[in-house]
């Protein structure tokens, strides 16, 4: 018995806490034996350490499935990265434009210092803003810098403000291949390797576990949990999802800040 399911929006609250409720069924599914996997889009520096440490998780699937770490150690079990030709030619799309570019590597989210101070152009809720701050690690040389010395980051982002930016990072993007593009947020690009997804990750994680993916339960609410609800077994969208996540979802729960993943989950451990 395995859940994988998506941090922001779906197991967090909006003011990104975790309800009593979905604790609860944590404690519940591991004294029956079974798995929760956090499946995000955020680094493995950014997940809750309280959630890592609960017995229910054993792994986590990060960076949108571009990484799986064991929850307990950080130990790094798989990776799918980005080459250094096309992290740069991701940093170059966006050179002009008012955007803001994060490289995800090494278990961490790099940003410009810079660019910290500027995400309050971008994001006006004050519980996301802060959360994004706080995994964040600012870096004082140039990010070009920092991409050329390595050849193994999970993903990159991308945060605008006009559409005409938003369009003319989507006209570039089309000229990079082997890439896959989704979004989390509704003013983000969110930019890996093509075969890095969450789908990809869970099926992955499925068989080094010796799990059968028909048996695994996936929550999610935005397009860059799509590929994982997929590929599970039974893929449940939150009630607050985007609509193209509840068309298709085998089942719909109750909102975030309802607890849905934990009433399911307990829902499932009384049919078990």
């Amino acid at each position: 018995m395995i859940f994988f399911s998506d941090m922001d929006g779906t197991f967090l609250s909006s003011a990104k806490t975790v309800p009593a409720e979905n604790w609860a069924a944590l404690d519940a599914l591991s004294e029956a034996g079974g798995s929760f996997v956090p499946c995000t889009g955020r680094a493995f520096s950014g997940l809750d350490p309280h959630i890592l440490a609960h017995p229910a998780v054993r792994w986590a699937v990060c960076a949108n499935g571009a990484s799986v770490y064991e929850a307990k150690t950080g130990k790094l079990l798989h990776r799918v990265p980005l080459d250094r030709a096309r992290l740069l030619h991701l940093w170059e799309i966006a050179q002009g434009r008012d955007v803001l570019f994060d490289v995800f590597a090494d278990g961490r989210c790099y940003s410009l210092r810079s660019a910290l101070g500027e995400l309050g152009r971008f994001v006006d809720d004050p519980a996301l803003l802060a959360a994004m701050r706080a995994m964040r690690t600012p870096v004082d040389e140039s990010l070009r810098t920092l991409i050329e010395s390595r050849d193994d980051a999970d993903r990159v982002t991308y945060l605008w403000r006009d559409p005409a930016d938003r369009d003319a990072l989507l006209c570039g993007l089309s000229e990079v291949e082997g890439i896959a593009i989704v979004r989390s947020l509704p003013m983000n690009l969110e930019v890996s390797d093509a075969a890095a997804t969450k789908g990809t990750a869970l099926t992955w994680l499925c068989a080094h576990v010796g799990e059968d993916v028909a048996d695994s339960v996936a929550f999610g609410d935005s397009i860059n949990d799509l590929s994982m609800l997929e590929a599970a077994g039974c893929g449940v969208a939150m009630a607050n999802a985007e609509p193209e996540v509840r068309a298709a979802a085998d089942a719909v729960c109750a909102t975030n800040d309802e607890a849905g993943v934990g009433r399911f989950i307990m829902t499932r451990l009384a049919g078990a």
